[in-house]
């Protein structure tokens, strides 16, 4: 299990640390303005499908079906061309129609921004359509316990981006946005060919042959399990889409914020992201082919095991990281962010943001374990329950303090309603079995460790504080 989670996190750690080199010229080149929330704005719509397929629904419904599946071939294909079709049909639609789908993004724009954007968000969405490819060749990759060509591949796009910067650097705002977004697209390209090469290594290229040899001859033949995968699938986009739905609902109220808002949500979201995805999403990825597998074999003493190891192994982390953050919060957005175009205002707004946003780092982490135990076992209905009360709850939240607390009230929305996920969800794993795992003396360690570290930070503050 630990092999698996730390070559997920290497890969990722290898791949954010590109994203925040990324973000460090992004930030030096761009700011805080107008084309930065313009570019933000254009890859938040390709970016939420990502996430929601990549981390989410389509993986966490696929995997498991395609585990039960006796046709596998059949199966995996007829749903790559339900899927693509879709994506393909939407692409067109965004192109054909950018000023609508931008304003759907950002409603806060007004008709002049709303004109800049559009060419940007239609060039964006040619990416939806390669990452859609590159998740459903990464599931199947997982199926074979194979990781790290997915986890290092997101360092690709970062690699792409980082040259359409340096290539643009020094032209006017609006060719850097030129730059930016078609580097999106190639990145989404160099995706796709190192996962098409993973696939044929691995022996499963065969088997995605073998489906589109015999697509038209058998369709028939997969038509239940197609059915069945369609009747879980649309629950599961709905309950595994809570924290991207509620990071698009931040940017488009951040739109009716002073300039510069949508920037401070996205650059907090990213320093924020970096334990989510590191730990919690990599983790997540390693168990849940062995955890599927062991509640289809009736094996729940073996999944709870595994379940029970990932809890303190996440637990530990996620509290280190969330006291390291908010308590260096300031320190850390100075040393990343705070250089050229990117002023100390925008610094102690964007540092703002992050403590907001790292309060509920915990419950947003171990909800992602917990998860996956409904996904397994086949829970995607009351999964999309949960996500409903969470979501409803984020947008009361987000109207009642965008007032008073602006961008930082916001990402405290998502917070909260993060915490009202991870207890829902953990009601639905089981109080009991819960309750089983944390009623040990790993929690008093567990509790000490956390006393001792924020003394630790507190005196490393001081000390750091004398080098900025």
């Amino acid at each position: 299990m630990f092999k698996a989670i730390f070559t997920n996190s290497f890969g990722i750690l290898f791949s954010r640390i590109l994203g925040f080199i990324r973000d460090l010229l992004t930030a030096s080149v761009l700011g805080a303005n107008v084309y930065s929330d313009i570019f933000f704005i254009a890859f938040k719509l390709p970016n939420l499908f990502r996430r929601i397929f990549a981390e989410g629904a389509f993986t966490q419904v696929f995997l498991p079906s395609f585990t039960r599946s006796t046709k596998k071939s059949l199966f995996s294909v007829h749903i790559f061309v339900i899927f693509l079709s879709i994506i393909l049909f939407i692409t067109l639609l965004v192109n054909l129609v950018p000023e609508l789908a931008t304003k759907a993004l950002a409603i806060g724009f007004d008709d002049k921004t709303v004109e800049l954007a559009a060419p940007f968000v239609a060039i964006n969405f040619y990416y939806l359509s390669f990452i859609f490819i590159v998740t459903f060749l990464s599931t199947l990759l997982q199926y074979k316990h194979h990781f790290a060509t997915t986890a290092f591949a997101t360092g690709l796009l970062n690699i792409s981006l980082i040259g359409a910067l340096l290539l643009s650097k020094g032209s006017a705002d609006d060719v850097i946005v030129y730059y930016l977004s078609w580097g999106v697209v190639v990145g989404g390209a160099l995706q796709l060919v190192v996962h098409i090469i993973a696939i044929q290594r691995v022996g499963l290229l065969k088997i995605i042959i073998g489906g589109f040899k015999y697509f038209n001859k058998k369709a028939l033949h997969v038509k239940e399990e197609t059915r069945v995968f369609r009747k879980q699938f649309f629950p599961a986009i709905w309950g595994n889409s809570t924290a991207q739905v509620s990071a698009f609902l931040d940017t488009w109220l951040a739109s009716f914020l002073a300039a510069g808002s949508i920037s401070y949500l996205y650059y907090s979201n990213r320093v924020f992201q970096l334990p989510l995805a590191l730990f919690a999403i990599a983790t997540s990825i390693a168990i849940f082919p062995r955890v599927a597998r062991f509640i289809k074999n009736n094996e729940h003493e073996k999944a709870l095991a595994y379940m029970q190891k990932a809890f303190w192994f996440l637990a530990t982390i996620l509290m280190l990281s969330t006291l390291g953050g908010f308590i260096l919060s300031d320190e850390i957005v100075k040393i990343l962010f705070q250089r050229g175009a990117f002023s100390e205002v925008d610094a102690v707004n964007t540092s703002f943001v992050l403590q907001m946003y790292l309060i509920g780092l915990l419950p947003f982490g171990l909800n992602k374990l917990f998860s996956l135990w409904l996904y397994a076992s086949q829970l995607q209905i009351k999964a999309a329950k949960i996500a409903s009360y969470s979501l409803i709850s984020n947008i009361v939240l987000s109207l009642a303090l965008i007032s008073p607390m602006g961008a930082g009230g916001l990402a405290l929305a998502s917070t909260i309603s993060g915490f009202l996920s991870f207890i829902l969800t953990v009601k639905v794993f089981g109080t009991k079995q819960f309750l089983d795992i944390i009623t040990s003396k790993k929690a008093l360690y567990w509790l000490l460790a956390a006393v001792l570290f924020t003394f630790f930070l507190l005196w490393f503050k001081d000390f750091i504080n004398g080098y900025i």
